[in-house]
């Protein structure tokens, strides 16, 4: 089986859910990382509390501030991460917080919509322009021929319900119109980027983590967040330049657009 074998990973929206998992389940890794950055909005706030416990236990981890709707904390967090590495690249940039609201087609605003493409599009948009330098150079810095999410890659935490070929749960009353629209923007974004970073030679990919048990997931979920990320980190180490700009699920199959 192919493992993951960045040595410096940075994930947004670590607090809870697959976010946490996410980081949780690198630690329990055999070859675990030597840097995981995990940021969130708010890291002394109470719903912190139990990735701070994992900082406190694991020296790995470092806990950054980094609010995805604002541009300015991004980019103090890139600047913080760059001065951590201490002249290394970043090998992983995980774009995983998102934010969603229930509104239909005849309750949502403009203001709602515009709320969940600011963190959902352009803040992955943005946090990939600031940590751009240091994924360069991992990927410049890195024996391993072709990509790989071990040499340097984008991951786009989207969703099926994104997909404009089979929109997902719709059926089932789960219209959040907004979260569908940004999801399906941040595939085109995934697309673009795959484009614009090959000569870099940077893996750029979207992945659908499943119909998650979390607190946006809701409470009918089907999919138990620690079997989420334990095959979407799987399915991380196995893919290579044939993959770049592609959406896929957690186990790696095809997605739909």
């Amino acid at each position: 089986m192919a493992m993951l074998k960045a040595r410096s990973i940075l994930v947004t929206g670590c607090n809870r859910g697959i976010g946490l998992e996410l980081v949780r389940q690198l630690l329990e890794k055999n070859n675990r990382p030597d840097k995981i950055f995990a940021t969130c909005r708010d890291p002394e706030g109470p719903g912190a509390q139990n990735l701070r416990n994992l900082a406190v236990k694991h020296p790995e981890v470092e806990i950054i501030q980094l609010d995805t709707s604002d541009p300015s904390s991004i980019k103090n967090a890139a600047a913080r991460v760059s001065e951590r590495l201490k002249g290394a690249g970043l090998n992983l940039l995980i774009n995983n917080a998102a934010i969603a609201n229930p509104n239909c087609l005849d309750s949502e605003t403009p203001e709602g919509m515009a709320e969940v493409y600011k963190t959902n599009v352009i803040g992955p948009f943005v946090a990939c322009q600031a940590f751009l330098p240091l994924l360069k150079k991992a990927a410049q810095e890195s024996p391993q021929k072709g990509m790989s999410c071990s040499k340097a890659a984008i991951v786009n935490m989207s969703s099926e319900g994104g997909s404009i070929t089979t929109v997902l749960l719709w059926n089932s009353n789960a219209h959040a119109i907004s979260y569908r629209c940004s999801k399906a923007a941040l595939n085109m974004l995934t697309k673009c980027q795959s484009l614009g970073y090959a000569a870099d030679e940077i893996l750029c990919i979207a992945v659908h983590p499943g119909w998650v048990q979390t607190d946006m997931g809701t409470a009918q979920a089907t999919l138990p967040t620690n079997v989420s990320v334990r095959d979407i980190l799987n399915t991380l180490a196995r893919l290579s330049e044939k993959d770049n700009g592609t959406f896929v699920n957690w186990e790696g199959k095809a997605v739909p657009w």
